[in-house]
């Protein structure tokens, strides 16, 4: 049996770590925005956010909204081990967004048989126990992938990553 995780079936997330280093990421995301830090010197682009810049070392940095829009670098589908918070099988993705970032996150609205490698996908947002905060998630773009809440066919097993 193969489960399709949809929105409907998302739960409200535990509260993410906040710390001054990334509180303007949560806070956006909050928004609904996707943001990323931006170095003053060189304009890098990094995720997740850091004190400085791995090229150059710098410290100062901005904040830029990101588009939300990129493709699946790679996924994994996660079965255990098991937690009331979430819904399983949870979708691990790696998403190059269309800015160069690279972004961890979760994959929603999407039957697993028809996630691939490349898939378009666009950020969503969902809610943590905290009503001032989200976490952003992806889902595939429209037209992309079959959608819904029907179960079964074939799919990924446990451990299996694209």
């Amino acid at each position: 049996m193969v489960d399709t995780i949809t929105a409907m079936d998302a739960l409200t997330h535990p509260v993410p770590a906040v710390t001054e280093d990334n509180a303007f990421f949560w806070r956006a995301a909050g928004q609904g925005r996707l943001v990323a830090q931006r170095c003053a010197a060189c304009g890098l682009l990094r995720h997740p956010p850091a004190v400085g810049c791995p090229a150059c070392h710098c410290l100062d940095h901005d904040v830029v909204e990101l588009s939300g829009r990129g493709q699946v670098y790679s996924y994994a589908l996660l079965h255990h081990p098991r937690s009331p918070r979430f819904r399983y099988p949870v979708v691990a993705v790696l998403v190059d967004l269309e800015e160069g970032v690279r972004v961890v996150s979760n994959l929603v609205d999407v039957d697993p048989a028809d996630i691939r490698v490349g898939l378009p996908v666009e950020v969503a947002f969902e809610p943590t126990d905290d009503e001032e905060l989200a976490v952003p998630v992806f889902r595939p773009r429209t037209g992309t992938a079959r959608t819904g809440t029907a179960r079964g066919g074939a799919g990924a097993t446990d451990g299996d990553a694209r």
